[in-house]
């Protein structure tokens, strides 16, 4: 009995079986009517409605995180995209008419949106729920067949999604694969028609290496140090509020989006901090290591990791607020770090952890030169109720996307994109734009057998080149003018 129940090695021949058999379920056409992929985003909403309570019982297991967080952050917002799905797709899978020139008349044309075929989603473990679910409705609304490759660094929550998703979904079109290395480097060597991976750089780097190799497009969601700028107009117990809100309440700063690190001015920073360390308490008592509104770091190699940011000499004298560690519980409080070295490892990486650096500049327009200055990040927040400075900041501050006066908000509008640029990432998602990730716009154009003009057959008489000449610019005068023989120069 324990023999039948081992897992089957997944390989390289088990993945080109994998493919095998969804190319062969893309080709039959089944993806690609509106009833089939309807019924498939119905099936993911029923899924997670179903098993709220096992998902939170997962994500306490991998992260410790708040049942809260989980259902709003992670089953919330991923009802939310399969809604808007559900009421939008049929406006997005129509044709768009465009357009023609003279120099195709009599014509029409349009712009037909059509699945790009198999695509593979590889997830991240920090919000292992919505980062997976996500863009597989958009791969699935778009007609496409997926696979989805969880993180195993949350293994509870991986486990589950391959259990639901059997359970829920049309296997023959969607599938799941779990494991790590070695299954997702025998998913990376076949042919896909789109990779759209989450996580870090220096694997993004390995997808997009392994994509080349194919010609394979990908969408790389990410990272990088999120600024935010705080101005001291603004109203402080708000401003800290959401600042904590987007770095603590978000998985424990454990979020691609979460502010790594503050720029404020001399001035302002001793309020700032006096008001941040308020709400910190207010928030998470006077032990927040014990607190249970607040996530576990995800495993030791990351609290190792946390843990050696804090400690380096050039930081250790900087820190004012928190710092303290119980690597048994795998926890470290929501800490506060003042004038930290520019050339310390805590500005040199993404932090994705509890700790937040505080940097002075003497005006807050020298921000923008120090945000620029680094790579371009995921998204760039200021708190400032001066109009001018806003304008500056949105002007001048290049970033995946930005929000003023809070934080992270900007990932629940599905109108807006959500995506990096630079080394924060490649291509966006979220409503319309998931769709979009995966679909390839085809462009159409309809003549019929009328007006065949002899002027684009040999031989190619001057008049021939003249007439055109003219049609391929597209203006009616020059064409009457090359009709009627005058000169291009009168």
């Amino acid at each position: 009995m324990e023999s039948l129940q081992k897992k089957v090695v997944f390989d390289g021949e088990t993945a080109s079986m994998v493919m095998k058999e969804l190319r062969g379920s893309f080709r039959s056409g089944k993806t690609r009517s509106y009833e089939w992929r309807v019924s498939q985003v119905k099936a993911l909403l029923k899924m997670v409605t179903d098993n709220e309570k096992q998902i939170i019982d997962a994500l306490l297991s991998d992260l410790a995180k708040p049942p809260l967080e989980t259902v709003v952050y992670e089953i919330g917002m991923f009802k939310n995209s399969c809604e808007v799905i559900l009421k939008e797709l049929k406006q997005w899978m129509k044709p768009e008419k465009v357009k023609t020139s003279i120099s195709t008349f009599p014509s029409s044309a349009e712009i037909v949106p059509e699945p790009l075929g198999v695509v593979l989603v590889i997830s991240a473990w920090n919000y292992p729920i919505l980062l997976s679910l996500d863009p597989v409705v958009g791969a699935i609304a778009a007609g496409n067949a997926v696979v989805l490759k969880p993180s195993e660094i949350a293994p509870a929550t991986s486990s589950l999604m391959a259990k639901l998703l059997a359970e829920y979904m049309d296997n023959s079109c969607v599938r799941v694969v779990e494991g790590a290395v070695d299954e997702t480097s025998a998913l990376l060597d076949q042919k896909w028609d789109k990779i759209f991976y989450t996580g870090n750089g220096r694997v993004g780097r390995i997808v997009m290496t392994a994509a080349a190799k194919h010609l394979t497009p990908v969408v790389l969601e990410l990272g990088g140090k999120c600024p935010a700028v705080v101005d001291s107009d603004v109203n402080l117990q708000v401003a800290a509020r959401r600042l904590i809100s987007g770095k603590w309440g978000l998985n424990n700063g454990q979020a691609c989006v979460s502010p790594d690190y503050v720029i404020t001015t001399k001035d302002f920073a001793p309020k700032l901090v006096d008001s941040l360390k308020t709400e910190l308490e207010n928030f998470f008592g006077k032990n927040p290591l014990e607190s249970k509104d607040i996530s576990r770091i995800v495993n030791h190699n990351h609290f190792v990791r946390v843990a050696k940011l804090l400690d380096d000499e050039k930081v250790s004298d900087k820190i004012i607020h928190g710092g303290e560690k119980d690597e048994s519980k795998l926890r470290i409080s929501p800490t506060l770090l003042l004038d930290v070295p520019h050339d310390s490892l805590i500005m040199g990486e993404e932090i994705f952890g509890p700790l937040l650096p505080i940097i002075t500049v003497n005006k807050l327009e020298e921000s923008f030169d120090l945000i620029n200055s680094r790579t371009k990040p995921l998204a760039a927040y200021i708190f400032t109720n001066n109009k001018k400075l806003k304008e500056q900041f949105v002007k001048n501050v290049s970033a995946g996307g930005m929000l003023v006066n809070d934080i992270a908000l900007h990932l629940i509008v599905p109108t807006l994109p959500f995506g990096g640029v630079g080394d924060s990432g490649t291509g966006s998602y979220h409503g319309r734009f998931s769709f979009e990730a995966f679909t390839h716009k085809k462009a159409v154009l309809y003549r019929g057998f009328g007006g065949d003009a002899s002027l684009r057959y040999p031989p190619y008489t001057e008049t021939k080149q003249r007439v055109m000449k003219a049609l391929v610019s597209g203006g009616i005068l020059s064409i009457i003018g090359a009709l009627l023989g005058w000169s291009s120069k009168a």
